[in-house]
């Protein structure tokens, strides 16, 4: 009995370490945009791919970028990273398959 609690708990302590780790950025993609007082909103980059055809579905904060979840004018579902400041387009993937990277 007191084998199996001593497993239990180790088995636990296991499983659950991870899950302690502080939420890192997905490493595809970084931007050194400074406070984000100086960013320019979200809002304003969603509204200004919808311009150019594209449909917003989330939109987030990762790695100092702005990543968004939506779908080009041409119809592919992607990720794409804007830099925050500027909001040029940094990185665009679909399923992995980098599709635009800026140089």
């Amino acid at each position: 009995m007191k084998y199996t609690v001593i497993t239990a708990a180790a088995a636990a302590l296991i499983a659950t370490a991870g899950l302690s780790a502080p939420a890192l950025a997905t490493g595809k993609m970084t931007c050194d945009a400074g406070p984000q007082a100086s960013w320019k909103a979200r809002a304003e980059l969603e509204a200004a791919l919808v311009t150019l055809g594209w449909t917003v579905k989330k939109s987030k904060v990762d790695g100092g970028c702005y990543e968004v979840y939506g779908t080009t004018p041409e119809g592919e579902q992607v990720e794409a990273y804007f830099h925050p400041v500027t909001l040029e387009k940094l990185l665009v993937s679909r399923r992995g398959k980098v599709l635009f990277r800026k140089q």
